[in-house]
């Protein structure tokens, strides 16, 4: 078989842009036909979702329902990056990470992101600003995390949650790219954070 025939694209032929897509998803689609609960617990809820294919056929998907959550990249006044040290248990090790938490039922984004950094790092700030939003597990969670910028900061006291424990501590801008590059960080909304806020200085 020649090269040609393997490859019906030309090598001369450059690949499609976004721009060239159709704008409707719809041949990319799943559409749900039956549904189960798998496991609801205190905070994950687990389903198992029959869904039918856009070729015709059907498969399963296995994914958690998640309450969303917020994370806060807080920006000390000598521009150092506010972080914790926490042990995850299902990583089996202490990371470093930013604050965060997630939302309470019905509770305003803005509003948990305040909530949390006091709560976890005994600090408030003045002034707030959304970065962006990301969904960290797209292919078995619904989970969403909203981003805050959280500036002009005051020190007061914290209040970690009962069976909470962590370390604060300040990191500079380049300490953080150099902790991602060397896989000290591998967070990855602190890494994602760490994206906004460089290319937001980079901006201004």
């Amino acid at each position: 078989m020649s090269s040609s025939e393997s490859n019906p694209k030309s090598n001369s032929e450059p690949e499609k842009s976004f721009s060239d897509l159709s704008e409707s998803d719809e041949h990319l689609r799943e559409h749900r036909t039956s549904s189960e609960d798998v496991y609801l617990g205190k905070f994950l809820h687990l389903k198992k979702d029959i869904v039918q294919l856009p070729d015709g056929n059907t498969t399963y998907r296995e994914y958690l329902i998640h309450p969303g959550a917020v994370a806060i990249m807080p920006i000390l006044n000598d521009g150092r990056i506010l972080l914790e040290r926490q042990f995850r248990y299902p990583v089996d090790a202490a990371m470093i990470e930013i604050p965060a938490g997630k939302l309470e039922l019905g509770e305003d984004p803005l509003l948990c992101a305040q909530r949390e950094l006091l709560e976890e790092t005994g600090y408030s700030a003045k002034s707030w600003e959304f970065l962006g939003r990301i969904h960290p597990v797209i292919s078995y969670s619904t989970e969403i995390i909203d981003i805050y910028l959280a500036k002009d900061l005051t020190l007061g006291e914290r209040a970690l949650d009962e069976g909470e424990f962590l370390d604060v501590f300040a990191a500079s801008l380049d300490e953080m790219h150099e902790w991602i590059a060397s896989g000290k960080i591998t967070d990855v909304k602190t890494i994602i954070s760490v994206y906004h806020l460089a290319r937001r200085l980079k901006n201004l």
